[in-house]
């Protein structure tokens, strides 16, 4: 004879699955909704409810969890709602302020079930990610510190290229001036010749308030802030900001930049420091040639479609097979006196803008290529550097 199971067996199960499930969302901080929207009807789980520091006793609406959301993120929210209720799936990162004034970070999911056809409902899940967000944005200032550090050690260690940079123009303001107090000494005075050592006067000192406040800009410590960047014209500001030093160093600069570039949306103090930092590695990795020329061969060319490529090749050892897929680790050098910071930073900040960053071992040649690709107008918010830091 068959034994049936007794009904209070069911029910001690159904309650022991129900203890568990609850337990499960809360060590998640995730918690299930059902939301019936023709008939206007929320189900919030228990975590839910605890997320949102609403009593569990509480008639939830759509109007109520509303008044919670963020001011800022309240749009998309509606827009998500909206498309719920059209058939979409629901998934959305957004905030609320809870009744003790409490900023929570959320992201919820879900999507459409049909029970029947006169009863479509939407199931899914809100987890509390406030804690991961935290750590994350944490790490984000971290990473950007770092960055900043970097980019003014290094700065630091340009002085001379500096010096040179600022003092080119203060010199030609300088003669100008002196020209054109002689002209207006003359008798007669030379007028249309002080008129134009007066006006060259005038271009060299805007050229000085240039230079002195594009050094300013990469010494300050800002947020990232997307604009149209020209890698042209970037780079040219970074092969003559080291000038002094790459001639010290007896390198010869080939410049090859391609004509009607597109230009790039994102940070130009955080790409200028990786172009910084990828001609300041092919300086050193050509310090001990002298079989040869220190070759420095700077280019920017569209790189397949809706990209742009920036590439630095050197003339010098090049780099060993087996540390290829290292270059970009954090804390891996091969120089004696190397941080090992560098290029894992300019991998940060390229990723950061959607771009990728390699290495390659010259084929025709000693030395080796560092190049960068970057998409046509990425996100207007670049992040100071990215996650693989």
């Amino acid at each position: 004879m068959e034994i049936q199971p007794s009904r209070q067996s069911d029910d001690t199960d159904l309650r022991r699955a129900y203890v568990h499930l609850a337990e499960a969302q809360r060590l998640s901080q995730t918690g299930s909704f059902t939301w019936d929207f023709d008939r206007g009807e929320l189900l919030w789980s228990e975590e839910l409810c605890r997320i949102f520091e609403f009593d569990p006793a509480t008639t939830i609406t759509t109007d109520l969890v509303g008044q919670f959301v963020h001011p800022a993120d309240l749009p998309a929210f509606a827009a998500t709602l909206e498309g719920a209720a059209a058939g979409g799936d629901v998934d959305l990162p957004y905030r609320i302020v809870t009744a003790s004034g409490v900023l929570k970070h959320l992201h919820a999911v879900g999507h459409r079930i049909d029970y029947d056809a006169e009863r479509p409902v939407i199931i899914g899940a809100v987890q509390d990610v406030t804690e991961r967000k935290v750590a994350e944005e944490a790490l984000d200032r971290a990473r950007a510190d770092l960055a900043h550090v970097a980019r003014v050690a290094t700065l630091s260690a340009l002085t001379a290229s500096i010096a040179h940079e600022v003092n080119q123009p203060l010199t030609s303001l300088v003669t100008n001036a002196s020209t054109c107090v002689r002209m207006l000494a003359a008798d007669p005075p030379n007028l249309d010749l002080a008129r134009t050592t007066a006006q060259r006067t005038i271009r060299d000192a805007n050229r000085a308030s240039e230079v002195i406040q594009r050094l300013r800009a990469m010494f300050v410590r800002n947020e990232p802030a997307a604009e149209a960047v020209d890698l042209n014209e970037a780079a040219a500001e970074i092969l003559a900001l080291t000038s002094s030093e790459l001639l010290s160093a007896r390198v010869e600069v080939h410049a090859d930049f391609a004509d009607a570039l597109p230009s790039i949306r994102g940070d130009r103090i955080q790409l200028q420091q990786v172009m910084l930092n990828l001609v300041l590695n092919a300086r050193d990795a050509m310090l001990a040639v002298d079989d040869r020329p220190r070759t420095l061969r700077i280019a920017t060319i569209a790189d397949g479609p809706g990209q742009v490529r920036f590439s630095v090749r050197d003339a010098g050892s090049g780099v060993a097979p087996d540390s290829l897929g290292r270059l970009f680790d954090a804390f891996y050098t091969t120089k004696s006196e190397g941080m090992g910071i560098g290029l894992s930073i300019s991998q940060s900040i390229i990723q950061g803008h959607e771009g990728r960053i390699w290495a390659a071992p010259n084929e025709d040649g000693p030395g080796a290529t560092f190049s960068f690709s970057l998409p046509f107008g990425v996100a207007d918010s670049p992040e100071p550097v990215s996650k693989d830091l």
